[in-house]
């Protein structure tokens, strides 16, 4: 069964996501209340930001009381392997290896990163 491909997110849209993954349901005030305390964002903010969301796919609600609690409609894994192939192909032409070497030029992995890396690549 081949899934319908689904609208691109913005960087507030994937942030408000990601929060309603780590939840596993929440209402807006929930989404609301696990921002960073550093991020200023009105509650009506969140509230649009969610019911984009569900238009484009990635969020369903149940209604309860008063509240709509938003979930889920796709795996978070789903959408991290489609993110990360689209932005491979479109910066590195699909090669994994000037990403790597980026990310250890700057400081953004480790040695004991790169271990862990040697030993998922030896499990394939």
């Amino acid at each position: 069964m081949t899934q319908k491909k689904l609208p691109a997110l913005s960087p507030s849209e994937t942030e408000i996501l990601r929060l309603v993954w780590q939840l596993d349901k929440a209402t807006v005030q929930d989404v609301c209340d696990k921002l960073p305390a550093k991020r200023k964002i009105a509650y009506a903010t969140v509230q649009t930001l969610l019911r984009r969301l569900e238009k484009k796919g990635y969020l369903k609600h149940r209604i309860r009381g008063k509240a709509h609690v938003f979930f889920a409609a796709v795996k978070s894994e789903n959408v991290i392997k489609r993110s990360v192939n689209d932005f491979l192909d479109r910066l590195f032409g699909g090669d994994p290896i000037p990403l790597m070497q980026y990310l250890a030029e700057h400081g953004k992995i480790d040695a004991g990163d790169i271990e862990k890396l040697k030993r998922l690549a030896g499990k394939k």
